[in-house]
This record gives structure tokens, sequence and C-alpha cells, in this order.
């Protein structure tokens, strides 16, 4: 997000203490590391850039923006991952990560903020401006932050649902939600791997997933929390556990995402867009279409074939 949203700005950048001519295109920087890794090889990579957060949430600026009083920083660590063309015609995902199975994160800030992270907080200094968390088997650390958020807890078969929210935020349907949809989906398609799940408030835009945690915007109204908190969280099963390539392969995580949150509902509803192909990559779906293509065609697939084989085999 930093180098499409943020103008990024790309300092140093070292390989095994080695400094090297990194660029950045579109939304990925290519750091040469001097040959191919053998299997097993490793590489210390430090690399520095500033960036700039927008100010509102149109378009895509919600991933990476300081607005409603919250931050929303999403994909804002560099990653291990594929090159993947940031422009698309719709909301879809233009990223990919594998599973990293151990991150720190340390966050300096100049006024006390509470950060939503899906992370344990292992330490913080005692003014406060200084937070390390820890997070293991994660693709990605989304992070949203406001000065005012308000925790709500709750657990559900063991999980502890923690809920960031500014006042006046349903923080307590979000938190009814989430334990819902946890529980349900956790006894179709296996245990949620995590110990914490964070539901987080974030400045706008659409609902966001990332390992560990949710993003429900700002402003959205209660009727909606059912479907998007189940959508978000059935994303911790497909694309969380169940990786693949968000931008060349859709199908694999909105489609089964969205059918286990309609079935968990009992909202199955037929598609407004003549039927399309569901194998396509984002760039090739309208704007108009994606969601009605992707998502419920392809759940209304999956369910179709969940009732030819019947639940018992099926799930």
């Amino acid at each position: 997000m930093a180098a499409r949203l943020g103008r990024m700005r790309l300092g140093t950048v070292s390989v095994d203490g080695i400094d090297v001519p990194a660029t950045v295109d579109d939304q990925t920087i290519h750091v040469p590391l001097g040959g191919v890794l053998p299997d097993g090889g490793t590489a210390a990579v430090r690399l520095v850039y500033s960036a700039t957060l927008r100010s509102g949430v149109t378009g895509s600026d919600w991933m990476f923006t300081r607005a409603n009083g919250i931050a929303d920083l999403y994909r804002w660590i560099p990653w291990i991952s594929r090159r993947r063309t940031f422009d698309r015609p719709n909301h879809g995902d233009p990223f990919v990560t594998p599973v990293a199975s151990r991150v720190t994160l340390r966050i300096v800030t100049d006024r006390r903020l509470r950060i939503a992270v899906n992370g344990r907080r292992t330490a913080v200094s005692a003014d406060g401006l200084r937070q390390t968390f820890v997070a293991e088997n994660v693709r990605d650390l989304p992070v949203t932050a406001a000065p005012d958020y308000r925790i709500t807890t709750g657990t559900v078969d063991g999980v502890t649902v923690k809920v960031y929210a500014r006042p006046g935020a349903p923080a307590s349907t979000m938190l009814s939600w989430a334990r819902r949809a946890l529980h349900r989906m956790a006894a179709l398609v296996g245990p949620y791997p995590y110990a914490t799940l964070v539901v987080a408030q974030s400045a706008g835009g659409y609902g966001m997933e990332g390992p560990g945690v949710i993003w429900l915007p700002a402003g959205l109204a209660a009727s909606r929390v059912p479907y998007l908190a189940s959508h978000e969280i059935a994303h911790q099963w497909f694309y969380g556990l169940v990786g693949n390539d968000q931008a060349t392969q859709p199908f694999a995580d909105e489609a089964a995402a969205d059918f286990l949150a309609r079935y968990t509902l009992g909202a199955r509803r037929a598609s407004r867009c003549a039927t399309g192909r569901l194998d396509l990559w984002i760039y090739r779906y309208s704007r108009a279409c994606y969601y009605e293509v992707v998502y419920v065609q392809g759940g209304n697939l999956l369910d179709d074939q969940r009732r030819r084989m019947g639940d018992a085999r099926f799930w």
C-alpha cells in the first residue's frame, strides 16, 4: 500500500549488510539478492522507506489512510510476494503472500494509541509510545489504530474475541456476530487457528480480512454487521489457512468465504448478473459484476455441490 498510496520514498536497502540497488515498480519492491537462494538458504534484508497516509476513504485509499479518527495500514510491511498489478477494475485483492512463522512488530508513535493488530502485545514503554507485538503463522500484519478505541472482549470455544471500536460504534453487535460466526464455522471447517480474533472498526471503505483480524468500516449500519462479519471471518480459513493467489484465483477465497458466510446465516440469494466464468483473474471482471459473479455465483456453485453430495459427505 505504501508504494501505491503513500508516495513511498525508498531509502537504503541492504542484503547481508551490503547495499543493493532496490527499485519500486507498481506496488512491488524489487530487492536483488545477488543470486538464487538455495533450498534452506537465508538472506538478511534491511529495507527503509517513508510514506504518507492518505486522508480519505474513496477508491482504494481506505487501505492506507487516516480518516474518521482511525489510522488504517494494510499490506504496509514489506513481505515476500509475487509481482501483481495493483490497478484493477473492481475491489478485488491484488495480493499474494506466504505464511511467515514469526513476526515481531515494534511501533513507535508520537501520541498514545490503541493498536488493533493480529499479534499479542509483549512490551509497552512507560509513556505508552513504544509497543511491541509478536504474531505467528500469518500472511500479513494489518494495523488499525485510534486514541479512543474502546475494547470489548468475549470468548467462544476457548478463543478470545476483542472488538476495537470508537464510541458510538455497535461494538456489542460486532462482538455477538463475530462469536456466532466463529463458533458455527469452526464446527464445519475445522478449528480457528489462533488464540485471539481481533475485530477492528476501520476508517471506512470495505470490510477486510487478515489472519487473526477483520476490519469493519466506520459508519457501518448495525444491520450490515451479520453478513460482513461472517464473510470476513470466513476468510480466516479461505485465504488464511487455505492459501491462494488472491489476484489470479479469486474463486478460491472469495467464493468459498461467501458460501460459508451465507450458509451459516441462511442467506443464499440469486446473482444479479448474467452467469459468468469463475476462473478468471480479478483484472478480467467488471466493477458491476465482480461481486455477483465470483462471490454470489461462486458461492452458489459450492452450495449446489453440497446439496448434491449431502451435508455429511460435503463437510
